[in-house]
């Protein structure tokens, strides 16, 4: 069959690693040839003898409609007139050795529903979005001092119908958006919704990076989904995969019969913690792959941000590695130095082309300067997940109180290394699978100290400078552990209790968004003072949050023993009010607070000139601000 030509210079900028728009020419896509219209596919396999698309137009025999190669650039192209969207196709690929290959399209914007794992054929262009005043607002947001607040959702499970089965893109927008904005979550994170085999994997191993997962719909029906989000002022963050692969015969591994995506070695190219295989990120063409994927995401889907998975995993060569298993750069050193050239160019391209978007690294190590320029040696991220703050706390918490006083440099070691990067606070689904229990299970003691030291973790996430994050369930105080085979546990919400919970939640997002204090300066240590972090003894922490001008002070009681007459240092004089108390009857706690107003005495204490007798309730926390 005829070919159609590619461009030359599309196909050079492939070659190069930097066809920022290689979504629009490799795949397939709806065009017309000669006033016929028709299917243009076109897909990378330099080391393949031969290729054909095949599908239900062809009775799936390989060789019907060849491909024609472009010489020197590994791609193979052709033009199937009369076909048009929701074709299903795969290509049928001859290996160098003659072995017969059938592989779904690395860059299919659209899959059958697993098991089945054909793409298909889909368009562009045609959905009515109506978030542009968001897209402009975005573009010129400052978001290092605005409030971040992120609500992760897995898809699957969040709700589900009476019969189990899961809700679509559309009936997620019509429940799960008026669900965040009535809890005043300023973003959206979903877990992977890149199409994935796997529904066990969360999406974490993904098959089709350009295409979001058919389970809940079209891709239409996820444009629907972000474009209501944002319609209520809510941003979309997508989980994004680009350090492993699985191995699936259908889809990327040994793509044309070589290691085309991964490297040969599996001392490179094998994840051995995952059995997953690892990307080459010294190949052009695979660096182009993976961050046209990301621009695609940004593109096509009007996605906010993304957050990019185990980049600690990409960055060192020996991650989890034994000696011996693993080969050392050109250096002789152990990090990885083509995946962090290539993140640093996803970040680049990524902020430039869509500005005021966010890119988030899950990275768990100390590798230095993850969210610093990349001019400077950095690796260009926006946000950098903070793994030591949530060990620390989560451990810190789960000590019977009595045995506090001996861990209190896990509330208090964070400070020193707080702003050596932008962080966000993550309490994840990480920490509530796997056996881990659910997060108020984490909590010691009994029922009622579980749900007030609960309150008063959420309450410590939202006063910590940095940006936040929490999974689903965890707001109303979830007791099973998460499992994407069920939907959350939503008739705990008859009982008080878990309403309390969700009502705090509620009230922290509302009090976060609107006290500049707690987040005009996240991220920079001009907005952040302890009071105190020296009483053990008495397991109490007490700090300053000032940004712009605004002042608070937030005093944590980590035993359930109540303070009376707790004197803190304040930092200027006048009347000052409580504007939260975790131990708040409406709530569920026991109410124990202080009355208004609180007129500070001229008493130095702690290095201050005016000090504040308190009332601190057990195992909660309260916030002071000057009244007006």
């Amino acid at each position: 069959m005829d070919s159609p030509t590619l461009s030359e210079f599309d196909l050079h900028l492939f070659s190069e690693g930097r066809h920022w728009h290689i979504y629009n020419v490799l795949g397939a896509h709806v065009c017309k040839k000669q006033g016929v219209e028709g299917v243009r596919f076109a897909v990378w396999a330099p080391h393949a003898r031969a290729v054909s698309v095949v599908g239900e137009f062809n009775h799936w025999n390989a060789g019907t409609h060849s491909m024609g190669l472009h010489e020197g650039m590994g791609v193979w192209s052709c033009f199937v007139p009369e076909l048009s969207t929701g074709t299903l196709y795969k290509f049928a690929i001859t290996t160098d050795t003659g072995r017969q290959l059938l592989k779904t399209d690395p860059y299919g914007q659209a899959f059958e529903m697993r098991p089945a794992t054909a793409a298909v054929v889909t368009e562009r262009g045609h959905f009515g979005w109506g978030d542009g005043d968001w897209i402009a607002r975005r573009s010129g947001r400052n978001w290092l001092d605005k409030p971040i607040s992120i609500y992760e959702v897995h898809a699957g499970s969040w709700r589900r119908h009476g019969s189990g089965r899961w809700l679509t893109y559309r009936e997620l927008a019509d429940q799960l958006v008026p669900y965040v904005e009535e809890m005043g979550f300023t973003h959206i994170e979903l877990l992977p919704i890149t199409e994935h085999p796997l529904d066990e994997s969360w999406g974490y191993q993904a098959t089709g990076y350009y295409a979001p997962t058919s389970r809940f719909g079209t891709p239409d029906d996820l444009r629907y989904l972000v474009d209501q989000c944002h319609r209520h002022n809510i941003g979309v963050i997508l989980d994004w995969v680009p350090a492993h692969f699985p191995t699936d015969e259908h889809a990327l591994a040994r793509f044309d019969g070589s290691a085309l995506y991964e490297h040969e070695d599996p001392r490179q190219g094998r994840h051995q913690d995952w059995g997953t295989l690892i990307y080459n990120y010294g190949r052009h063409e695979v660096r182009n792959f993976l961050i046209g994927s990301a621009l695609f995401w940004l593109d096509a889907f009007h996605i906010d941000g993304l957050r990019v998975d185990a980049v600690a995993s990409m960055l060192y060569l020996n991650y989890s590695r034994k000696e011996g298993e693993w080969l050392p750069n050109l250096q002789g050193g152990h990090e990885n130095l083509e995946a962090i050239d290539f993140l640093r160019e996803l970040n680049r391209v990524c902020q430039s082309r869509f500005p005021g978007t966010l890119v988030c690294a899950e990275e768990s190590t100390s590798w230095p300067r993850v969210t610093h320029p990349p001019e400077i040696g950095g690796l260009g991220f926006n946000l950098k997940w903070n793994m030591g703050w949530m060990h620390d706390t989560l451990d810190y918490l789960q000590q019977d109180p009595v045995y506090r006083q001996y861990h209190h440099d896990k509330l208090t070691f964070g400070l020193t290394y707080a702003f050596s990067e932008n962080f966000l606070l993550p309490l994840s689904h990480d920490e509530v699978v796997h056996g881990k229990g659910s997060l108020i299970n984490k909590m010691s003691g009994d029922e009622w100290q579980q749900r007030a030291s609960l309150r008063l973790l959420l309450t410590y996430l939202y006063g910590y400078p940095g940006a936040k994050l929490l999974f689903m369930g965890g707001e109303f105080g979830q007791r099973r552990e998460w499992s994407e085979l069920r939907e959350l546990d939503w008739p705990l919400l008859t009982d008080p209790a878990h309403r309390g919970l969700k009502k705090l939640v509620q009230d922290l997002n509302g009090l976060y968004r609107r006290e500049v204090s707690l987040h005009g300066e996240c991220f920079r240590p001009v907005g952040f003072e302890w009071i105190d972090c020296h009483d053990s003894p008495q397991s109490v922490i007490s700090l300053l949050r000032t940004a712009k001008g605004e002042t608070s002070v937030m005093v944590l009681n980590f035993t359930p023993v109540p303070r009376h007459h707790y004197r803190i240092g304040l930092p200027q004089a006048g009347t000052w009010r409580e504007i939260f108390n975790s131990d708040s009857e409406y709530y569920g706690g026991s109410n124990v607070g202080n009355p208004l107003p609180l007129p500070a005495d001229e008493q130095p204490w702690m290095n201050r000139n005016w000090s504040l007798e308190l009332t601190l309730p057990p195992l909660g926390a309260i916030m002071l601000r000057p009244a007006p």
